[in-house]
């Protein structure tokens, strides 16, 4: 999966799979994690959050299932 840099001091880059529904996020100590049944809709505000790490935390890590896969 193809992801983007992003300004953030916990996240390096983040990408999205709109077939599978499917966020993958990079963290800056290396770990990649991807979360599924993510909506186009919340990954685009994920995408304009002022803090990813804030967005993250409170938006998607209790609300959606995850696996680490990096």
């Amino acid at each position: 999966m193809n992801r983007e840099p992003v300004a953030s001091s916990n996240v390096a880059s983040i990408g999205y799979d709109e077939p599978s529904q499917t966020l993958e996020v990079e963290f800056t100590n290396g770990a990649v994690y991807q979360y599924y049944n993510v909506t186009q809709a919340v990954f685009d505000q994920f995408k304009e959050a002022g803090s990813k790490g804030q967005f993250l935390a409170y938006q998607i890590k209790n609300s959606y299932p995850f696996s680490r896969v990096g």
